[in-house]
């Protein structure tokens, strides 16, 4: 692929890793937040295995972070998240969910509180920069809110430990799950935390100077090598397994919290006001006419995973939709997360899920498919 002609014009914006992916043989992308993310770098099956036996490296510069800074930033952040910040320590990270005034899910980010007044929330798929600063606008408080120069890369699998330690010294091994550290490698300055999308063992690197983007990826891949390191990208496969959201597939401006089981990440004790508050609460009372279920889908391995939402019967009825199905090669079996009628929702029933081949029987069962305590991510 020649990188200098490739693209849609300058709407859609180039990573920092992007020629270097290119270089490194990625083969296709798709757009998220506005940019090209890699999706492709041959076999997405020999992906999943270079991620779960060894480590990949994946451009995810696409997770934008919008910067909250100020004497207000603490209360303006807890606004946005009916998660209970109240106890969150500088260093630390937090999966947070952004709500709307109904209760709706905007984005379901990764916050991480770099100092006392200093936050940036890791996105998923959605404009959250415009919903922060037309929020601030009419806030009353004093908050800055910007998108910085800063571009993560997810170092992921088993041996992505040892490759931070090679790049870093033994002192990296401290860092727990979920929480950050400002480090420096040969110049270049970086947060690295111990977070990621994959259900492994795993690690982001956030790049705070775009124009070293490519040493830095030369350079992750040059040490990583003699541990197995294969650049890849984002495992659909390895991410359904561990029951982990895409945004805008298992959820979007229409689905609440409680729809998706996460009710550990909304607090509606808490004295700090957030918006969809009132929403939530009265959701919580009245129960949800919706679930989030794991299915097994009894077919031949799917090619790749779906690229529409596949109807769910039962009796006839329509009862839902499958919003993330793939093959598992590793559980041999086609797995999906679906969004049910909350009364349909019963581990073991049998549903029928229409796919683009036809009709297919589907058992209801658990999620996450594989390590429901991520003991190999939190290791």
């Amino acid at each position: 692929m020649d990188t200098e002609d490739f693209g849609f014009g300058t709407q859609i914006r180039k990573s920092p890793y992007f020629d270097a992916t290119v270089r490194w043989g990625a083969k296709g992308f798709s757009v998220y937040n506005h940019m090209y993310i890699p999706r492709d770098f041959g076999d997405p099956e020999q992906n999943f295995w270079n991620l779960v036996n060894d480590a990949i490296l994946c451009d995810v510069a696409v997770e934008r972070q919008v910067e909250i800074t100020g004497p207000d930033a603490a209360k303006f952040v807890q606004m946005l998240t009916p998660r209970d910040l109240s106890k969150m320590a500088v260093g630390q990270c937090k999966y947070i969910l952004i709500t709307n005034a109904e209760g709706g899910i905007l984005n379901d980010p990764i916050l991480l509180r770099l100092a006392e007044n200093h936050f940036w929330i890791s996105l998923a798929d959605s404009d959250i920069l415009l919903w922060a600063q037309g929020v601030a606008v009419h806030s009353g408080m004093d908050v800055s809110i910007c998108e910085p120069d800063v571009s993560p890369l997810q170092l992921q699998g088993p041996k992505s430990g040892e490759i931070m330690q090679a790049l870093f010294g033994d002192s990296i091994m401290d860092l727990k799950y979920y929480w950050l550290r400002e480090v420096d490698l040969d110049g270049i300055p970086l947060i690295v935390s111990r977070t990621g999308w994959s259900s492994e063992l795993g690690y982001e690197l956030y790049l705070r100077d775009g124009s070293q983007g490519d040493v830095l990826w030369e350079r992750i891949m040059a040490t990583g090598m003699a541990f197995g390191l294969k650049p890849g990208h984002t495992s659909s496969i390895r991410r359904i397994e561990g029951g982990m959201l895409s945004y805008h597939a298992d959820a979007d401006i229409k689905t609440n919290p409680f729809e998706l089981g996460f009710d550990r990440l909304v607090n509606l004790d808490m004295e700090a006001d957030f918006i969809g508050k009132a929403a939530l609460r009265r959701i919580k009372e009245e129960g949800v006419s919706r679930q989030q279920v794991g299915l097994i889908i009894d077919c031949d391995p799917m090619k790749g995973p779906n690229t529409t939402f596949w109807a769910i019967n039962k009796d006839g009825t329509n009862i839902g939709k499958v919003t993330s199905a793939v093959y598992s090669p590793r559980l041999e079996r086609n797995i999906a997360l679906a969004m049910v009628a909350a009364d349909c929702a019963v581990i073991g029933s049998e549903v029928e899920v229409i796919t683009p081949s036809g009709p297919t029987r589907a058992t209801v069962v658990e999620r996450p498919f594989y390590d429901p305590k991520k003991s190999l991510a939190a290791a």
